[in-house]
């Protein structure tokens, strides 16, 4: 039976739902709240304004917000009472902005993006009124967990950045009244992000390292041929030309095993398939995604998820 599109729940935050004289408070619980844990403080006007519009699709969150000028910052101490690990990618959308990490300075203008990460500290500063798209993304759904060139690097509102920034624009947006294609769409705007963290890294004057280089081919490698039931490490290591003990050395130094890459990205690719064909059998979803079977795909989806295939399918916005 067709059912209408429904649009994802949005939570809504003004300082217009408070006193003037509470505004700045109230903003700045809102903005820890939906983000991490940071000090802001306001700019030299007497009198603050400020929104935002706040959703979750799987575990991604999507903040759109317009405020007045303020500084905020993130300090080691802040991170230690906060350790949350995700990356926030900032996008402009009006007003001007100016992003410090690692120290790195990025200048925000409108369809500039730069990434920030959460377990370092941050400033950003801005002077004028400003509207943002922030994306927020735990660095455990990324294929680039350490991309230590990434952070505070501006992908321009003329190069190829502009793309992905457009492309979570619009996926915000549809949030608002197709639930489902928003949801079908999610795992192409992560993809997005892992190459626009790769763009942001290897636009940074640092030379990436033999390692990183080996690394970034073994993960292009996997995700092309991760749902192929044969996979394994001797195809992997032949594919990318490495030795299997130079796959494991590139692998680890990134924290994670190729046994844990290829599950992962299985799963992501079943998640896709979840969402996007909600009629097709777990065994059917199992053989696409290179599983052996229904089991194991129960066990991996339960690994990465914390839920089973089943449960993720019932979460569907518009599943009755």
């Amino acid at each position: 039976m067709h059912t209408c599109p429904r649009p994802v729940p949005r939570t809504v935050w003004s300082s217009a739902d408070v006193d003037t004289c509470d505004a700045f408070a109230y903003w700045a619980d809102v903005i820890c709240d939906t983000f991490v844990g940071v000090a802001v403080r306001p700019g030299p006007d007497g009198v603050f304004e400020g929104r935002i519009e706040h959703s979750v699709l799987d575990g991604i969150g999507f903040a759109e917000l317009t405020a007045g000028p303020q500084q905020v910052v993130r300090t080691r101490r802040l991170i230690g009472r906060d350790p949350e690990d995700v990356f926030l990618a900032n996008i402009q959308l009006r007003g001007r902005g100016r992003l410090e990490q690692n120290g790195r300075v990025a200048l925000l203008t409108p369809g500039t993006m730069a990434f920030v990460d959460s377990t370092c500290p941050y400033t950003l500063d801005f002077e004028d009124d400003f509207s943002q798209l922030v994306v927020k993304v735990p660095r455990s759904r990324l294929a680039h967990r350490s991309p230590a060139g990434a952070t505070s690097v501006e992908l321009g509102s003329s190069g190829p950045g502009r793309v992905i920034a457009d492309f979570l624009v619009g996926l915000n947006r549809m949030q608002g009244h197709d639930a489902g294609a928003a949801a079908a769409l999610l795992p192409h705007a992560v993809d997005l992000l892992d190459t626009g963290l790769a763009w942001a890294a290897g636009s940074t004057p640092r030379e990436a390292s033999a390692t990183a280089l080996t690394r970034e081919r073994i993960h292009r490698f996997v995700r092309r041929h991760a749902t192929d039931p044969d996979l394994d490490a001797a195809g992997v290591a032949a594919g990318c030309a490495v030795s299997r003990r130079t796959m494991y050395r590139a692998l680890a130094e990134d924290g994670e095993s190729l046994t844990e890459l290829i599950r992962r990205l299985r799963v992501s690719h079943a998640r896709r398939l979840l969402l996007s064909h909600p009629e097709r059998p777990l065994a059917a979803v199992a053989r696409a995604c290179g599983f052996g079977g229904e089991a194991q795909l129960h066990r991996a989806f339960r690994a990465v998820t914390g839920m089973t295939p089943g449960a993720y399918r019932a979460r569907r916005p518009d599943a009755r």
